[in-house]
């Protein structure tokens, strides 16, 4: 096969776990389209299926093997011709994957995601070209924004956590390639850069000798044409006043932090080895609601950790009733070989885990309800994502509500909205799961 009949194969792509193994994969994208190769969003459509995997706890791994098997099963019916594993499962379990499924014809390990236009043509048995260098991507999200992933890896080593492990230490990207990256975004419409790593926060650290989060963002905001910048994963012992009061005095930033604390328990805490104690994570919060009370807050928690009391448990309910956090994501603990939690003793059952999930969920969606409800009859500028063709209404998110993990607002079908522009509505209802805006 030449590299002429080569570039004529349709290659399609299964995105699987978080935002910064999307933009990987965006780049990987990239780089196969300007070989040739033409992107299609069908698997069905499709001869070469990438299958971008994440690996960072048991759900995921399950369903990336759920997804490489239902590939399998079209590549025997000779629906697509090869199959490709490329993320974090193939750099967790590679030599498991190689004897699991023979049927696929590429694992990839991230350090390799550079070379996968040589991997495709080792696959066809074409003469290998010299590999292209580019930060440009081929976007999977929404056209009005887009990830800007500023870090790989981390350094935390929390004691339940797979990152440091697969992904390496912590390794900022270049200050001038991310300008560059956000002005070429920006170029084709993106009018929101999500800021994201596994630690913004520490941003510069590796490089500079010093956090630069700050001074990344003020190149950023100079950018003609971005209306947003969004921070998550901010962790808490690193944010500080300056960034609070940057967040909040630069129109540019939005105001609304994701910020992972995991738990509040000072025992659990110090067994997830987490930095900061209860004291320490209420001072914080208390802090940002008194001072800063324009900044949203997000969070994850984690329930059923080894260990994990009833008393524990109970005090992180009463926490989120305190602190009436207006987004909150919840997972159970999941033991994950080759962590320091994985040897614990006391392991939580998982009925107990089923359970305390269930209740931290409830807790938090009463409080959820009630901050929304608060929204109703306030102006919001929303960024218009999508277009929902089966109930004519449009999807949008404002500056304090996150895309795709937050509650959206559904605008009616009108002539002056566009998708990927931003328009000016009032709040005027919230069902549970979606605002309802009207543009005045």
């Amino acid at each position: 096969m030449t590299k002429e009949q080569l570039s004529l194969k349709k290659v399609s792509a299964i995105s699987l776990g978080c935002d910064k193994n999307r933009v990987d994969l965006e780049k990987m994208l990239f780089l196969l389209r300007d070989y040739g190769f033409q992107i299609v969003a069908d698997v069905h459509d499709a001869d070469i299926v990438i299958v971008n995997t994440c690996a960072f706890i048991l759900p995921a791994k399950q369903e990336a093997i759920d997804n490489i098997i239902e590939m399998e099963a079209l590549k025997k019916a000779g629906v697509i011709e090869k199959i490709v594993v490329t993320g974090c499962l193939p750099q967790r379990n590679f030599d498991e994957l190689k004897s699991a499924f023979p049927s696929v014809d590429a694992i990839v390990k991230l350090s390799d995601n550079k070379n996968i236009v040589n991997i495709m043509e080792s696959l066809y048995g074409v003469q290998k070209s010299k590999c292209a260098e580019s930060y440009d991507r081929i976007l999977t999200t929404y056209c009005g924004y887009a990830y800007l992933k500023i870090a790989d890896g981390c350094n935390n080593v929390c004691s339940f956590c797979t990152i440091p492990r697969i992904r390496g230490i912590y390794k900022s990207v270049e200050m001038d390639e991310l300008v560059s990256e956000a002005k070429l975004l920006v170029s084709r419409g993106i009018k929101e850069l999500i800021l994201v790593a596994q630690d913004t926060t520490r941003y510069g650290i590796d490089l500079y000798g010093k956090p630069m989060l700050i001074e990344l963002c003020k190149k950023l905001i100079k950018i003609k044409g971005l209306q947003w910048i969004r921070i998550h994963y901010a962790y808490p012992e690193m944010i500080t006043d300056e960034l609070l009061n940057f967040i909040t005095l630069q129109p540019k930033m939005c105001n609304y932090l994701d910020i992972p604390l995991q738990h509040i328990d000072n025992d659990v805490l110090k067994d997830m080895r987490r930095r900061g104690d209860e004291k320490f994570v209420r001072s914080l919060i208390q802090k940002i609601k008194t001072d800063y009370p324009q900044i949203k807050l997000r969070s994850t928690f984690m329930v059923g950790f080894p260990g994990e009391s009833r008393k524990a448990y109970k005090k992180l309910i009463e926490f989120l009733k305190w602190a009436k956090l207006d987004y909150v994501g919840f997972f159970p603990y999941f033991r994950e070989e080759n962590t320091v939690s994985y040897f614990m003793k006391n392991q939580i059952s998982s009925f107990t885990k089923k359970m305390r999930l269930k209740g931290v969920q409830k807790v938090q969606q009463q409080i959820a309800y009630q901050n929304a409800i608060e929204q109703i009859g306030k102006k919001m500028t929303l960024l218009v994502d999508y277009f929902d063709e089966e109930n004519a209404v449009y999807s949008c998110h404002s500056e304090i509500l996150s895309p795709s993990v937050d509650f959206d607002v559904k605008i009616v079908d009108n002539k002056n909205v566009k998708v990927g522009q931003m328009v000016d509505a009032v709040i005027t209802d919230f069902d549970g799961n979606s605002f309802k805006g009207e543009i005045k």
